[in-house]
C-alpha cells in the first residue's frame, strides 16, 4: 500500500469554549479526489489549513511527504507586498515556470495579470488565487470553494482543468454537481471527527441517512435522549430529504404552468396570463434595452413574471445579470423600452455584495435590532431563538457575538434578515455563495414554500435543477433567451453539437457540448412502456402505504422499554425499518426517474 502524501491523525483544536476538531483525521494518496463535506463551522476550512501545514493543531499528528508540492486555495487570500495579479500567481513557481501558464490560468479566470490588489474585487482576489493554486501543477491540491465567484462556463473548465491534472484533490465546496462530477471519495466531518466513504459525493447522503437512523437506534437502546435542538439540526436532515421529494413534484407542476404561460404568450404577447387563475402580473417588461461605457448590456428584452414564478439568470460574469435584475426591480432606468411593477409588488433584496455585519453585534440583534426577543416575520411575531433554530442556530449562538461565526454561517444570518421582511418578490443575487450543502437545503426548501415570487441570479447548477421554474440565459449581444424548466431542461433545449458548426462562439460550442438528458442523447422518440405507465400509476399509493408503515415502527421503537421486554422484537422492528426505508427510496427515485422521463418524451 502507497504511503500517503499527507497523514493526520487524531487531530484536536480548540477556538474559546468551542472543541471545533475532536479527534479528526485525514488521509491523502496520490491520485485521490476527496470531497471534504459538513455544516458550516463544523471544522473543514480548519482541517484544509492544519493539512496544508498553516495551522498547528492543539494536539494530533501531522505527516506530509518530504518534498511534495502542497497548494492551499484559502478563502481570503492576502495580496499584501504584490504589485499586479501575475506577480502573485508568480510567486513560488520556481525557476523555468511556464508564463504562458501563468496567462492562460488569469485569462481563463478573466483577469489579464495586470491587475493591483487595489483594483480587485472579492470574486476576482478568489479568482488570481485560484490561478495562483493551480499554475504548477503540485502534488497536492487543497481548494477551499475554488466555485465560488466563477460563471458556469468557469466552472465547466475548472472541472476540466483538474480533470487533467495529476494532483491529488481535497475539495470543499456548495456545489453539488461540482462535487459529484469531481470526487472519487467523501470525508463527512461531524461533530469535531471525521467519517469516509469510498464513493463520490453523489452517494454522500444516503449513506449519511444510514449512519444517523443506526446511531439513532443506538442511543434508543441506550435509553438516552438527544437535546431537542441538536435532534433537529442533525437528525432532521433526513426527514427533509424526504419532504423534497413532494418539494420537486410541486416544481414540475408549476414549470408545466410556466411552459404552457410562454407557449400560449408568445414572446412579446403577455395578454394569455392575464387571464389564468393565480398568475396575476407582477412585473411586466417590454423590449429593454440598455448600454454602459459604449457596451450594450440589453438588449430588446421582453418579459411577463407572475405570482409563483421562480426564474434563474445565469451568464458569464459581467455579462449583465445584476444589472437586468436592478432594470425588473427599478433601481435602473432602462435607455429604452418599458417596465410595469404592480402596486402591491414589494421586494426583499439580498445582493451579492452582502451588507456588513458588525463583529461585535450580538447574532440575535441582528433581526431584533437590540431591542426584545421577538422578530417580526413577515407579519407574524416569533421569538428570536425559535426563528434562528429554522436557520440550523442553537440557542447558545443566539447569544454570541457575529465575530466568532464561520464565513458561512454569517451567510445564512443574513438570510434569516432578508426573509423575515414582509414582500411578495425574493430577489437573490448568489444567494448560495459561501453556504454549506444543508443550509443550501434549508433555502431551497424555504424558497419552495415561499407565497410569493422569486427572481435569482445564480451559477449553481443543482440549484437552479431544485428551485426555478424557467431559466433566463444570456446570449450575444445583450439578448437574454427564456427557456422554460431548470439548468438541465435548458441544456435539453439548446442546438445539439452536430447543429453547431467549429466557427461558432465558443460559449455556443461549450453550451452544446454538456451532457443532455438520457432520452435525447439516444435520439429515440417512444412512450412510457406499459409497465413505466402502470408503475408511475401505483408507486405514489406504495409510497404512502410505506410511510404509514415506518411511522408505526418508529412509534414502536420509541418504547424505551421494549428493548428491555423483548430483545427480539425491537431487533425485528429494527431489521423491518431498515427494509421499509430503503423500499421507500427505491420507490421514491423510480416515481422521480419516471416522472421526469414522462416530462421529456412530452417535449421531444
Amino acid at each position: 500500500m502507497p504511503a500517503p502524501l499527507i497523514q493526520l491523525q487524531d487531530i484536536r483544536i480548540r477556538f474559546g469554549n468551542s472543541q471545533v476538531l475532536d479527534g479528526a483525521a485525514l488521509s491523502i494518496e496520490a491520485g485521490d479526489r476527496l470531497c471534504l463535506v459538513g455544516r458550516n463551522g463544523s471544522g473543514k476550512s480548519t482541517l484544509l489549513k492544519i493539512a496544508a501545514g498553516l495551522l498547528e493543531p492543539d494536539s494530533g499528528s501531522r505527516f506530509a511527504q518530504p518534498g511534495a508540492a502542497i497548494r492551499y486555495l484559502e478563502q481570503e487570500p492576502d495580496f499584501s507586498g504584490y504589485p499586479t495579479t501575475r506577480d502573485y500567481v508568480e510567486t513560488g513557481l520556481g525557476e523555468g515556470y511556464d508564463s504562458d501558464r501563468t496567462f492562460h490560468l488569469l485569462g481563463k479566470l478573466g483577469l489579464t495579470g495586470r491587475e493591483t490588489p487595489q483594483q480587485l474585487s472579492g470574486g476576482e482576489k478568489r479568482r488570481a488565487a485560484l490561478a495562483r493554486a493551480l499554475a504548477p501543477e503540485p502534488d497536492i491540491l487543497l481548494l477551499d470553494e475554488p466555485t465560488n465567484h466563477l460563471d458556469l462556463l468557469a466552472i465547466e473548465w475548472l472541472e476540466g482543468e483538474l480533470a487533467s491534472l495529476p494532483s491529488a484533490l481535497v475539495l470543499i465546496s456548495h456545489d453539488r454537481r461540482f462535487l459529484e462530477d469531481m470526487s472519487r471519495a467523501t470525508v463527512w466531518l461531524d461533530r469535531g471527527r471525521t467519517r469516509r466513504l469510498e464513493r463520490s459525493f453523489a452517494h454522500f447522503e444516503n449513506w449519511r441517512d444510514e449512519l444517523l437512523a443506526q446511531e439513532e437506534l443506538e442511543q434508543h437502546k441506550l435509553d438516552r435522549k438527544i437535546a431537542a435542538e441538536e435532534d433537529w439540526v442533525r437528525y432532521g436532515v433526513s426527514g427533509r430529504r424526504k419532504r423534497n421529494q413532494g418539494r420537486l413534484a410541486k416544481l414540475q407542476q408549476l414549470r408545466t404552468a410556466r411552459r404552457e404561460r410562454i407557449r400560449a404568450a408568445g414572446a412579446v404577447q403577455f395578454a394569455a396570463a392575464e387571464s389564468e387563475s393565480g398568475s396575476a402580473k407582477l412585473i411586466e417588461a417590454r423590449n429593454l434595452s440598455t448600454s454602459y461605457d459604449g457596451r450594450c448590456i440589453v438588449r430588446d428584452f421582453s418579459i411577463c413574471i407572475a405570482r409563483n414564478d421562480r426564474v434563474g439568470i445565469i451568464g458569464p460574469n459581467g455579462a449583465g445579470k445584476t444589472t437586468l435584475l436592478k432594470l425588473l426591480t427599478g433601481e435602473l432606468a432602462p435607455d429604452t423600452g418599458t417596465v410595469n411593477r404592480a402596486a402591491t409588488l414589494e421586494f426583499a433584496v439580498l445582493e451579492q455584495s452582502r451588507a456588513p455585519l458588525h463583529p461585535d453585534t450580538m447574532v440575535s440583534a441582528v433581526l431584533t435590532g437590540g431591542s426584545g426577543d421577538t422578530v417580526d416575520v413577515r407579519g407574524e411575531k416569533r421569538h428570536v431563538v425559535s426563528y434562528l433554530k429554522d436557520f440550523l442556530f442553537t440557542p447558545q449562538q443566539a447569544r454570541t457575538p457575529v465575530r466568532i461565526l464561520s464565513g458561512g454561517e454569517r451567510a445564512r444570518l443574513m438570510l434569516a434578515k432578508i426573509l423575515a421582511r414582509p414582500s411578495n418578490m425574493l430577489v437573490l443575487d448568489e444567494p448560495t455563495n459561501d453556504l454549506d450543502l444543508e443550509t443550501i437545503d434549508l433555502l431551497e426548501e424555504m424558497l419552495a414554500s415561499y407565497p410569493g415570487t422569486v427572481l435569482v441570479v445564480s451559477h449553481d447548477r443543482d440549484f437552479l435543477d431544485r428551485v426555478v421554474t424557467s431559466v433566463l440565459r444570456v446570449e450575444r449581444g445583450g439578448r437574454f433567451v427564456e427557456y422554460a424548466g431548470g439548468y438541465s431542461d435548458m441544456l435539453a433545449q439548446l442546438p445539439k453539437p452536430e447543429e453547431t458548426s467549429s466557427a461558432s462562439p465558443k460559449w455556443k460550442q461549450a453550451s452544446a457540448a454538456a451532457p443532455r438528458p438520457r432520452a435525447q442523447r439516444q435520439g429515440q422518440q417512444r412512450r412510457l412502456s406499459f409497465h413505466e405507465q402502470h408503475a408511475l400509476k401505483t408507486l405514489p399509493g406504495e409510497i404512502a402505504g410505506l410511510e404509514s408503515e415506518i411511522a408505526a415502527l418508529h412509534d414502536r421503537l420509541a418504547d424505551a422499554g421494549l428493548y428491555a421486554r423483548d430483545p427480539a422484537a425491537f431487533a425485528a422492528a429494527s431489521a423491518k425499518l431498515k427494509d421499509c426505508e430503503a423500499a421507500l427510496s427505491e420507490a421514491e427515485e423510480r416515481w422521480l426517474e419516471l416522472a421526469a422521463l414522462e416530462e421529456e418524451l412530452g417535449r421531444v
